[in-house]
């Protein structure tokens, strides 16, 4: 946990969100060490000893969702202990900490057991949303529940139809006469959709009005809870029908849910027509929310092989007992490239949580507007360099281990399963680089990488001169990306080869963070062991940013023409 307390430290931002909270805030340094060391035990204390029972997946009997054993006492000790609303305001129950607190602990928890963590997402998400579109009565009714762990939300966009391509939702909402809509659809892919950990779950849907126009444009956002109160003020069900929960690779402890809506009744959140925009509120916390989730898995999985590696004895002379397989110069490089890339993530990680954080906080407008740019730039680097991090760690991690690491007496094999879907859901790898390319460099005209790159240039000013044979490769790594972008920004216009090298633009991207991260350790107050893992990292870049560089401006005519050979070769 200390090292994510030196991410803090060293990130100028940090700096100024103490300044804007005051020095008498909970940002103090003691403070924070408290509030992490007692996260990190909960994490240890509490959730790790339910994630094998996890393993082992939920029950779905008549219609009803059992979480696996332990769940229920878990989710009472998180919110009786106040880490389900650390960054939830004051004046409801909350600590009202700001987001890099909340991502501080998160990572605790999902290092614990990620399939109970991500019950926190949706719940945090919705409590957002809410607080920013729905009308006061539902405000008034919905936001003390939910800061009191007695009601989540979940998120519906996905239909068996349509997926990420939300333009194509079928379902619909009617008014209802009284106020209220009518919701009738299906649903699916909805992570915690039903289950026995709340006394009740009101579902975030999209759908689409009488007489809206097609496309994402003619969507609307309804609340439509599991149950409704009848004329006599009991709980009465609310035509909420769970159809089945997935059988899945990994994350067998969060039920995974295909959700019909059969005139469900619910509320209007914000306006209508300006559903997908206003879902979005919930959408960035979700996808910054997966980024966690990768770095609590990867951190997870680096401790493990660092572990398992010391105890590991093989090799060595034949007349000597065997040596540590520390001793292996291979083992030895697949430690630091997983002990470094891990740091490298937790700075990416907090990076984005205090850019969220100073958007949401800045008293000027100007400072503001710049904190939001850059967040919405590293908002899919966080999201996807974490899922994929996660997935290599713990792929990582079986390696070290061997044979054993393929079994599942050892935990790696679930690690790796678990982290499988970080890269699909909330938008996959595919779906952020097209983001990065459309909308953070052509549609905003590269303010965020503008943002970015002044960071980047104050970071490289600030690293001590005793460090500065470090920065030549970050140097470059920077001057890569701008190149890069600035000929992807010449191909807006011919969108198909721009977005051939998308991927690798966003690869190139989440280098350049890493390196920015890697600057900023250096500069700061950091330990022996952070200073070299940043020399490690830098040491390391360049060669895979230019392979990234290259990709993404690669001739586009070549897949075009191959991959119309293959269809033909494919279909006969």
């Amino acid at each position: 946990m200390a090292s994510g307390l030196a991410h803090l430290r060293s990130n100028p931002g940090f700096a100024r969100l103490k300044e804007i909270f005051g020095e008498t805030s909970d940002l103090a340094d003691a403070t924070l060490e408290m509030i992490a060391d007692a996260a990190a035990k909960f994490g240890q204390g509490c959730l790790s000893p339910i994630n094998a029972a996890a393993d082992k997946g939920c029950v779905f009997e008549n219609g009803k969702v059992r979480t696996p054993p332990g769940f229920g006492s878990a989710w009472a000790a998180m919110v009786a202990e106040g880490w389900a609303t650390i960054d939830f305001p004051s004046d409801l129950g909350g600590s009202g900490l700001p987001l890099c607190v909340q991502t501080l602990c998160q990572e605790q928890f999902d290092r614990g057991c990620v399939a109970f963590g991500m019950l926190l997402t949706p719940q945090r998400g919705g409590f957002a949303l809410l607080s920013e579109h729905a009308t006061s009565p539902v405000q008034e009714e919905w936001l003390p529940r939910m800061a009191a762990g007695e009601w989540t939300t979940t998120i519906c966009v996905s239909e068996p139809d349509a997926g990420s391509d939300v333009g194509r939702i079928r379902t619909i909402a009617e008014p209802a006469g009284d106020g209220l809509w009518k919701i009738t659809g299906e649903k699916c892919w909805i992570s915690f959709g039903a289950h026995d950990l709340t006394q009740r779950i009101g579902h975030c849907v999209l759908a689409r009005t009488p007489g809206a126009p097609a496309g994402g444009r003619g969507l609307s956002l309804f609340l439509a809870p599991d149950w409704m109160q009848d004329p006599q003020g009991a709980p009465a069900d609310n035509g909420v029908v769970v159809r089945r929960i997935e059988e899945k690779l990994g994350l067998h402890g969060s039920p995974t849910c295909s959700i019909g809506f059969e005139g469900a009744r619910g509320w209007l959140i914000g306006q209508q027509g300006r559903g997908l925009a206003q879902m979005f509120t919930m959408i960035g916390i979700m996808r910054q929310s997966v980024g966690v989730q990768g770095l609590g898995v990867a951190a997870a999985a680096s401790d493990l092989a660092w572990r398992y590696a010391q105890e590991r004895r093989q090799g060595g002379a034949p007349e000597a007992p065997p040596t540590p397989i520390t001793a292996h110069a291979d083992v030895q490089l697949m430690l630091m490239d997983l002990a470094a890339r891990v740091e490298m993530l937790r700075g990416v990680v907090l990076a984005l949580a205090v850019q969220m954080d100073l958007s949401a906080s800045e008293p000027e407008p100007e400072a503001r507007a710049r904190a939001g740019a850059l967040a919405q730039w590293l908002m899919p680097i966080a999201k996807t360099y974490g899922a994929e991090t996660a997935a290599w760690a713990s792929s990582m991690a079986i390696q070290v281990l061997g044979g054993a690491g393929y079994t599942r007496e050892w935990p790696a094999e679930q690690l790796f399963r678990d982290s499988r879907v970080f890269s699909i859901y909330e938008g996959t790898s595919g779906i952020q680089g097209l983001d990065l390319l459309h909308r953070r460099l052509w549609r905003d005209k590269g303010a965020g990488l503008k943002a970015f790159v002044e960071a980047f240039e104050d970071a490289l000013a600030r690293v001590p001169p005793e460090h500065m044979d470090a920065t030549s490769e970050a140097r470059r790594v920077l001057q890569r990306l701008t190149t890069t972008a600035g000929q992807l920004s010449a191909l807006e216009h011919r969108a198909f080869e721009a977005e051939a090298g998308a991927s690798a633009f966003l690869e190139l991207a989440s280098l350049a963070a890493t390196a920015y991260v890697a600057l900023m350790l250096l500069f700061a107050p950091s330990d022996a062991h952070m200073v070299g893992l940043s020399q490690y990292w830098l040491s390391r870049l360049d060669a895979s940013a230019a392979k990234a560089a290259r990709l993404a401006c690669a001739d586009a005519s070549l897949l075009s023409r191959a991959f119309s050979e293959a269809m033909v070769n494919v279909n006969g």
